[in-house]
């Protein structure tokens, strides 16, 4: 992955959250050309993003873009999804939008079609694919997430859009294609797939009921 979005995205730097692996993570993406924030030990996905966007609010990047280390992101929609930055403060590659079929069936496409009907509704924008992690954000975003990005189960998703829009971003979203995983496995098994429903709405509301400090304005300033 990190050789794809240098071959795409020739200009652009790629950091690694090595999130406290204990392989050989950190040397081959440093190999493959990658800038390597490693923790000390084991975050999960909501602190490993956190730390990213850390990285990049403290290294003053004007735009971030997420994309997974599992194959199924493809780096060549990555500057149509920074083109519309232009008037957005964060665009989803969404797998929903008309540009392929993507297969999820069962409790985990039902709630996925909830979450984003309720997102739409806040957000005032169609939105068909609130779960994805493959997104661009600009500097308000950045700054947001390097301070509140969430921790819980499908907080680095759906909470962390839901965090956005109660601090005034503007989120939107572009079809994209997903390709099949090449690398790891699927983090929700047939047992947490069965349950993913429930979870997803408890998540759901959580994030709207939950209070987020004024302090946090001090960090966009005029952004």
């Amino acid at each position: 992955m990190v050789r794809q979005v240098a071959e795409t995205n020739p200009t652009t730097d790629v950091l690694v959250v090595d999130d406290g692996s204990v392989d050989a993570t950190a040397a081959e993406a440093q190999r493959a050309g990658a800038l390597v924030c490693r923790l000390p030990f084991n975050l999960g996905v909501g602190g490993a993003m956190r730390a990213g966007y850390r990285y990049a609010l403290q290294h003053d990047y004007d735009v971030a873009v997420q994309v997974d280390a599992d194959g199924q992101h493809d780096p060549s929609y990555i500057p149509a999804l920074v083109a519309r930055l232009d008037h957005l403060n964060i665009v989803i590659g969404a797998r929903f939008a008309g540009a392929d079929d993507y297969p999820v069936h069962g409790p985990r496409r039902l709630a996925m079609r909830m979450l984003a009907a309720t997102l739409s509704r806040i957000s005032d924008n169609r939105l068909s694919d609130v779960t994805s992690g493959f997104r661009a954000v600009d500097r308000r975003a950045i700054a947001i997430f390097a301070t509140h990005y969430p921790a819980e189960y499908l907080g680095d998703t759906v909470e962390s859009l839901v965090i956005a829009m109660r601090l005034e971003c503007t989120v939107g979203q572009m079809p994209v294609c997903m390709r099949e995983r090449t690398h790891g496995r699927p983090s929700q098994s047939t047992f947490r797939s069965a349950i993913y429903l429930a979870r997803a709405v408890a998540a759901l509301n959580l994030a709207l009921v939950r209070r987020w400090p004024i302090a946090t304005t001090h960090l966009l300033g005029n952004i």
